[in-house]
């Protein structure tokens, strides 16, 4: 699959870094290091630009490294960047950690994932059809 991009960053492409890898590090695009205080947020800016196909979407994901070593997450886990959106792709990274963490110029900062997905229509009904769970909620099956 080719996806178009606009690369107004001042570094190369977002890439897989195996051969494996479901996504790509993003990095950030900073004039100057911004600082993430304990349980502060920031939208980060990326520099990037790009247009999904329809029935495609980007998701954007917490690089785990940065995660559990620095407590650094991405706020609204996964961000969706939808096949109509041609702004700028933004990171609200979120410091949960008790130590402040500086994010830099070039820093990969989250993943992003390319993932198909279904437009659905509304079949409104009386009653669903039943299942062994039914409606158990949390916890329901008690393992």
């Amino acid at each position: 699959m080719t996806v178009k991009i606009v690369n107004k960053s001042k570094h190369k492409l977002p890439e897989y870094e195996t051969k494996l890898s479901a996504g790509m590090d993003i990095r950030a695009n900073l004039d100057s290091p911004v600082t993430l205080k304990p349980l502060e947020r920031k939208l980060i800016k990326t520099g990037l630009y790009i247009e999904l196909p329809e029935g495609y979407e980007a998701q954007i994901r917490p690089r785990s490294g940065l995660a559990y070593k620095k407590g650094i997450s991405v706020l609204n886990t996964p961000g969706t960047i939808d096949a109509d959106y041609r702004g700028e792709i933004g990171v609200i990274l979120v410091n949960l950690s008790n130590e402040e963490f500086v994010v830099n110029d070039g820093e990969r900062i989250c993943q992003m994932i390319i993932s198909k997905h279904e437009t659905i229509s509304w079949q409104q009904v009386e009653i669903l059809e039943n299942t062994d769970r039914g409606d158990g909620g949390f916890g329901h099956t008690g393992v």
